[in-house]
């Protein structure tokens, strides 16, 4: 079979939807190389290269085939090729199966006789349109809406996604295939002391430290971490280390730890010059050193398709403190530490339970990790890949 992929966002984009598009895509070679990936990129990337790592010499990487717009007007035109003209090289390269990772289908693509499949991670701007710029809802609602209207099969990344898609596009249950997602393999590899230690001195890491990965947005609640910090300020002088970055909300965060005199104790690891002019920065690798060396994954979010870095933390046998709303008791299962996310007290509950307590924090480890073996890679690829054959 020849499957192509939109793979926009595995070359380009640093977080979520990025993680799922690369792991996935490294993955299906690895467990059916018989077939051949054809990744369809808009433009050169110089971020991330998606063959690293594979053993050419051995068939790996041979099946992976990178695919961009040839051609003035493509080039020039690159969202356009994306969006709908990629569909005449779908059709020269003789593509079987076609894969919008993310939320979105080629149009009219169903007038070439290839099949698609779409993944739809959230309807999160239909429930917190708000949050967004009214003109991004508007282009999300459409290029969703489509893509769940045309695709021969959904593919909702958690249960709650696929009640999201049921609800708000009263799109038939049938259609949709819930299909938890893995994260690199890198993250269940044991870092040595010594890397752990040569990275905290690059990074100027503390040696204790909670953590905490995601976008600074209001939805994942940072606010009410920094909150728990200053409730916990004269219990425990254990910092925060914050990887992400946003906007808006990101200032009015740094606001409140300037009013509050948290500034020492809540670190913007992606701010300091050593994460912003290394590319390694954003590898699973380097990031596997950082989780195994925190005490525990802060994750306190009001609403997620899934909660990657939840199931990160559990594949590094870290410790996790999460919301018992939306879909993270999916993600977390019966390891985690479950908190109201309005809550910064049961926030800070939670951090001064799982620091103090070394025998909790151990079974939450143990518990975690084996509710981490339901997302095995060999899983994600198997469930993956009868999806795809249940339609071509």
């Amino acid at each position: 079979m020849n499957i192509g992929f939109d793979a926009k966002r595995a070359f380009h984009n640093k977080t979520g939807l990025g993680h799922y598009s690369r792991t996935l895509i490294r993955l299906l070679p690895e467990y059916y190389p018989e077939h051949h990936y054809y990744l369809f990129n808009p433009k050169p990337s110089t971020i991330f290269d998606l063959k690293s790592g594979l053993n050419d010499s051995a068939g790996q990487g041979n099946n992976i085939h990178e695919i961009q717009p040839k051609g003035f007007v493509n080039k020039l035109f690159h969202s356009a090729w994306r969006s709908s003209w990629v569909k005449n090289d779908l059709q020269k390269l003789k593509i079987d199966l076609y894969h919008g990772l993310s939320h979105e289908i080629p149009i009219n693509i169903r007038q070439t006789g290839i099949k698609s499949v779409v993944t739809i991670h959230d309807l999160i701007h239909e429930r917190f349109p708000e949050q967004y710029n009214p003109v991004d809802v508007k282009i999300y609602n459409k290029k969703f809406r489509y893509a769940c209207k045309y695709a021969d099969k959904i593919i909702a990344i958690s249960e709650q996604t696929k009640r999201d898609i049921i609800e708000f596009y009263k799109t038939p249950e049938n259609k949709i295939s819930v299909c938890y997602q893995s994260c690199n393999p890198a993250f269940a590899t044991r870092v040595s002391e010594t890397e752990k230690a040569r990275v905290k001195k690059e990074y100027r890491i503390p040696d204790e430290f909670f953590l905490y990965v995601g976008s600074i947005i209001e939805r994942k609640n940072l606010l009410n971490i920094c909150k728990a910090i200053y409730l916990l300020q004269n219990e425990m002088d254990i910092p925060l280390v914050v990887i992400g970055d946003g906007g808006r909300y990101k200032r009015l965060v740094k606001d409140y730890i300037a009013q509050t005199g948290l500034e020492k104790k809540i670190i913007f690891l992606s701010e300091s010059p050593a994460a912003q002019n290394n590319n390694a920065f954003h590898s699973a690798g380097l990031f596997s050193a950082i989780y195994q060396s925190a005490i525990a994954m802060i994750y306190p979010s009001f609403f997620e398709g899934f909660g990657a870095p939840v199931l990160e933390a559990l594949w590094s046998r870290l410790p996790v403190i999460t919301s018992n709303v939306s879909c993270l008791p999916e993600a977390g299962g019966p390891g985690a530490y479950y908190v109201d996310p309005n809550s910064a007290e049961e926030i800070a509950t939670g951090m001064k339970k799982i620091y103090s307590d070394k025998t909790f924090a151990g079974i939450m480890r143990e518990k975690g990790w084996e509710h981490a073996l339901n997302f095995s890679p060999e899983k994600y690829a198997g469930n993956m890949m009868n999806i795809y054959k249940s339609i071509w």
